[in-house]
């Protein structure tokens, strides 16, 4: 029994604005269903003694303190600059 259909991958085909030979359609149809049911595998194991996570390691806030702290000289950062003007870097124009 097939997890997945066609007119699914074509579905999604449509909403990422992809289009797709019969080939692919035919090739993706079976790639997700083979990925779905590998996922469906983890239904089978048994977690009755397993706290649930939100993360696999036991990770708490790593970052650092939001100090205030000295930072470099404004002339010395702006030596190594291609081009600067004002105190400021000077950038090429993106837009028209």
């Amino acid at each position: 029994m097939s997890r997945i259909t066609k007119e699914q991958v074509l579905h999604v085909a449509y909403l990422a604005r992809m289009s797709l030979t019969e080939e692919e359609v035919e090739k993706f149809t079976k790639d997700l269903d083979d990925i779905i049911g590998s996922a469906e595998q983890l239904n089978e194991v048994d977690t009755t003694n397993v706290e649930p996570t939100t993360h696999v390691l036991d990770l708490h806030n790593v970052l650092r303190k939001d100090e205030v702290r000295p930072s470099l000289d404004r002339e010395d950062v702006l030596k190594n600059a291609p081009d600067h003007e004002d105190g400021r870097f000077k950038v090429p124009s993106i837009l028209e």
